[in-house]
């Protein structure tokens, strides 16, 4: 707008002067700082605690918790939530409902993909008819057909371990309950199915290990990935065939559990029990009724079979399909950052959602999504306004290869081609070897860290840093406060098996807590005992706690948590690459002989 001097009153002249003066002395804005490379930003020696909310916290925490009532809200009110079924639905909901109503903003849920079948277990009983009559201890495997109501057959053994095996059995097997799978040995139960860490235990898990094939598969692992896939090859041949053959129903033996914990009526319900290695895709699904029995159970048929016994069983799968192109989502919430300058940043924390079915998911892994949700009331209950955004994710599909926090992780940060290498393509997704390049979105740089819970009940002891050497010295000051509640254990080692890889493998810092084994391994993981009797509600409030100071601690600090390189897939083959021409007087691989 232009000012016409003329005009003005002499007092309305001095104050458009000085106007102007000031105008021109005003300091124009300083520009944004240019973003932090994570990946080079530098480290205090000395970490910056605030012990007044390290108090604060454990009195939410320890003498507040609300970790049980979420935990029975879960477990209790919606039951077992396996991907695509009507239940992880409603846990999807109930979890987002129930972030908004304890604070949190921005709750929603985050669709994934397409997963697959949707389905769920009605009702499944079984009992042996001839010679006597005897209640059988079973449930359904996932995403097994139903049968029409109640059938009654002769039990039959089969036992295929080859092609040539088949031809002993065509022709033999219609309207049969045929049992499947070798009677294992049923030893007595002499050690403990509940264990803590010995403090020797917990210094040989903080010692690192260097071995001769770091970086690699080691051979035992190589020896269990060629049986699993013989297994799986065969797998789909053997249940094809018991379909053409038109069987009645199949009934498995459970799996054992660690210190012989799968015996007493407890029974295992996860892939090993399913007849087909991806029972949950509509072109993949398993066609005849399947079971899961616990050993005693399957035993007793088993032996009057071999003695040749005339065995009848009444069996009754009651299932039903939920839909064919069920979509997997994450539930996602946030404390939004209050730091004009990190408020975009985000430190993550989080579980699975999704279970098994024999269960109601308690220990795998509705401890982990309850003790996450504790964590983040914890955090409003006392009214922390974080520099950084903190950001809860439960994800869903990880118990089929890490789903959900794949896919998340591919949305939000980045990915890397997979190989196509025919023997990787042979294997399920979710164990192929990434080739790069890995390619990073924006996002990806703006991650501090995500913590991950997940296994069991048991409280936290410490935590692995996935061979993140920098965040060593930080995390052992974080917990030098917290070592008269346990927590006293780093460790290089890496951890698998569940969502924080997903992080790991973009490139940013994802940590799993070292937890109390309990009866995790013995008779919780996947089974039928996986339910709220096995939580151990002062560890959930300890596990609460300590991931709460953990969040709190990395949205706090002027610096993002260190990261390791950037994943390089492809750079990895070629360092693990034979050098070339190293022997003294012997020929280039490529150069011909002479």
């Amino acid at each position: 707008m232009r000012i016409s001097i003329a005009r003005l009153s002499p007092a309305a002249l001095l104050l458009a002067v000085a106007t102007v003066f000031y105008a021109a002395d005003k300091p124009k804005p300083t520009p944004p700082a240019a973003p932090v490379d994570p990946y080079s930003e530098v480290q205090p020696a000395t970490e910056s605690l605030d012990m007044t909310m390290y108090q604060r916290i454990r009195d939410e925490g320890l003498n507040h918790s609300h970790v049980m009532e979420f935990a029975s809200a879960l477990m209790d009110g919606i039951g077992p939530r396996l991907t695509g079924s009507p239940n992880l639905k409603k846990a999807n909901e109930w979890t987002s409902q129930t972030l908004t109503k304890i604070g949190l903003e921005n709750a929603h849920l985050e669709d994934w993909g397409e997963f697959g079948l949707g389905w769920q277990q009605m009702n499944t009983w079984a009992r042996m008819v001839t010679p006597d009559t005897a209640v059988l201890i079973l449930q359904s495997t996932p995403w097994s057909p139903a049968t029409p109501g109640p059938v009654t057959g002769d039990v039959v053994f089969v036992n295929i371990q080859s092609e040539k095996d088949f031809d002993q059995y065509k022709g033999k097997l219609a309207g049969k309950i045929v049992l499947y799978g070798a009677m294992r040995e049923v030893p007595p139960v002499d050690k403990a199915l509940f264990e803590r860490y010995t403090e020797k235990e917990l210094e040989d898990i903080a010692e690192f290990p260097v071995n001769a094939n770091a970086g690699g598969i080691p051979p035992e692992m190589q020896a269990r990935l060629r049986t699993y896939l013989e297994r799986m090859r065969m797998i789909d041949k053997v249940a094809q065939f018991f379909t053409d053959e038109k069987v009645a129903a199949v009934i498995e033996p459970s799996r054992d559990g660690k210190n012989g914990g799968g015996s007493g009526g407890t029974f295992f319900d996860d892939n090993g029990a399913t007849l087909g290695r991806t029972p949950y895709l509509a072109d993949k699904r398993v066609k005849i009724p399947v079971a899961v029995a616990a050993i005693e159970s399957y035993g007793r048929l088993y032996r009057l079979t071999q003695a040749h016994v005339p065995v009848t069983v009444q069996i009754n799968i009651d299932t039903q399909f939920t839909g064919e192109h069920e979509h997997g989502f994450d539930t996602v919430a946030e404390i939004p950052g209050t730091d004009p300058k990190l408020k975009d940043q985000v430190v993550m924390l989080g579980g699975h959602l999704d279970s098994w079915i024999a269960g109601t998911g308690a220990t795998d892994n509705g401890a982990g999504t309850v003790v996450a949700m504790e964590a983040v009331r914890i955090l409003k209950a006392l009214g922390v306004k974080p520099r950084r955004t903190i950001r809860i994710a439960l994800w869903t599909g990880e118990e089929q290869g890490l789903l959900g926090s794949k896919g998340y992780c591919k949305q939000h940060f980045g990915s890397a081609a997979l190989s196509t290498a025919p023997d990787q393509m042979a294997l399920p997704e979710f164990l192929r070897r990434a080739t790069g390049p890995l390619e990073v979105k924006p996002e990806q740089k703006l991650i501090s860290a995500y913590f991950n819970v997940d296994n069991g009940s048991g409280k936290i002891r410490g935590i692995y840093l996935q061979g993140n050497a920098a965040v060593s010295p930080i995390f052992a000051q974080w917990m030098a406060p917290l070592k008269d509640l346990g927590v006293t254990t780093l460790t290089m080692r890496n951890t698998g098996g569940t969502d924080h890889l997903s992080f790991d493998a973009v490139g940013i810092p994802g940590f799993q807590f070292i937890q109390d084994d309990l009866d995790y391994e013995s008779r919780d993981h996947h089974s039928n005992q996986d339910v709220v009797e096995r939580l151990q509600a002062a560890d959930l409030k300890q596990i609460a706690t300590v991931e709460a100071i953990f969040v709190y601690n990395a949205a706090q600090r002027d610096e993002m948590i260190p990261r390791k390189p950037l994943p390089d897939p492809a750079g990895e083959e070629k360092r693990r690459a034979p050098i070339e021409e190293i022997f003294p007087g012997a020929p280039s691989p490529a150069a011909p002989e002479k």
